[in-house]
């Protein structure tokens, strides 16, 4: 008598530990400060993820560069209703407060924990100068939660873009109450008093000096060490779709980027595109990982591009990765993958629902 087979695991289950499991955050994050901005941002992010049943891109909502002085926290209450609202059809809402050593800090944390802290989906620190800084600020927002009786923690983004942040950089992506680090390309470059041109913060010079393109491989070697999101920095140049694209693709392809931010809607979908696999690579992935789940994660032989390969479980962790990006990216994914690792079918979401 033959015994029953054993269930298919899922990738996440036969593949990957606690310490390989990165957040899984949309791959674009969209800035917004002025308030009618921040309204058609949220318009468009429900807009676009109606047609994927989730949220395609992050908007965060932007106290630091939105905010007039002296009307802070008017603006954070603007942004706390905002959140609120039923214009955050996804729940994937953030917001940049001030630098911790601001004196409106704590009262804007106060102020979006007491209003909207169950709804809030991350907020962004700016301006750290080191590992302490966000330490120190990290203790007193969850203080602040304490105090205002909230049972979740609210995720924490860094923004590195002091030197004493990125000397650093591997303390702050260690912490354990930090889910992603963007770099702070402008401020950065400032930083250097002169030293950087200006052709540094460019959509093309960013990529070519050594101290800034130094700076990014530090933050993304760094995330990638500590299994946290690794978010790419602006590009200023916002009606120039193509030098946009070329970053984007730059960022992703070159650099290990996983994430990036948009400061224009029209910015959003080409982030959304260079970050996104082809076709090609989600067929291959799909193949590949159908055969391991089949085989019970066992080695297998595959052929590629006429070629036969050798594939094990270092190399299924690859494809997972693929088949996980086009999922978050909106990507067309064949249905027997979709069904097998997603748990629904291409029929399930569209068609009508059996008896």
């Amino acid at each position: 008598m033959t015994s029953a087979a054993a269930p298919a695991l899922h990738p996440r289950q036969a593949l990957l530990d606690a310490g390989d499991l990165a957040p899984e955050l949309p791959v674009c994050d969209h800035y917004a400060g002025v308030e009618a901005r921040m309204r058609k941002s949220l318009a468009l992010q429900a807009e676009l993820g109606e047609a994927h049943g989730r949220a395609l891109f992050d908007v965060t909502l932007d106290a630091e560069d939105g905010a007039p002085v002296g009307g802070e926290l008017e603006h954070v209450a603007l942004m706390a209703e905002l959140v609120n609202s039923p214009a955050n059809r996804w729940g994937r809402v953030g917001a940049r407060v001030h630098p911790g050593d601001h004196p409106a800090f704590e009262a804007e944390v106060d102020l979006l924990l007491s209003r909207c802290g169950a709804r809030l989906a991350y907020l962004m620190l700016p301006k750290p100068r080191d590992a302490r800084d966000v330490a120190q600020a990290i203790e007193r927002i969850d203080a602040i939660a304490r105090s205002r009786g909230l049972s979740c923690r609210i995720p924490i983004h860094v923004l590195i873009e002091t030197h004493g942040a990125l000397h650093e950089v591997d303390r702050i992506a260690a912490h354990p109450r930090v889910e992603s680090l963007s770099f702070g390309l402008m401020d950065f470059v400032s930083a250097h008093r002169g030293a950087i041109r200006a052709a540094g913060m460019s959509a093309t010079g960013q990529f070519s000096h050594p101290l800034v393109l130094r700076a990014k491989l530090e933050i993304a070697a760094a995330c990638h060490r500590h299994a946290k999101v690794p978010s790419h920095c602006v590009v200023t140049e916002f009606r120039d779709r193509q030098a946009l694209g070329q970053a984007a693709h730059r960022a992703a392809k070159q650099l290990g980027y996983t994430r990036m931010w948009s400061i224009h809607p029209d910015q959003i979908l080409p982030i959304v595109e260079a970050f996104a696999p082809d076709a090609s690579e989600i067929e291959e992935a799909g193949e590949i990982l159908l055969a391991a789940q089949a085989a019970q994660w066992g080695p297998i032989r595959h052929r590629t591009r006429g070629v036969d390969t050798l594939h094990d479980r270092a190399s299924y962790r690859y494809y997972w990765y693929v088949l996980e990006r086009a999922e978050r990216t909106g990507r067309p994914l064949p249905d027997g993958i979709r069904k097998a690792f997603f748990g629904v079918s291409t029929e399930d979401t569209t068609g009508p629902a059996s008896d």
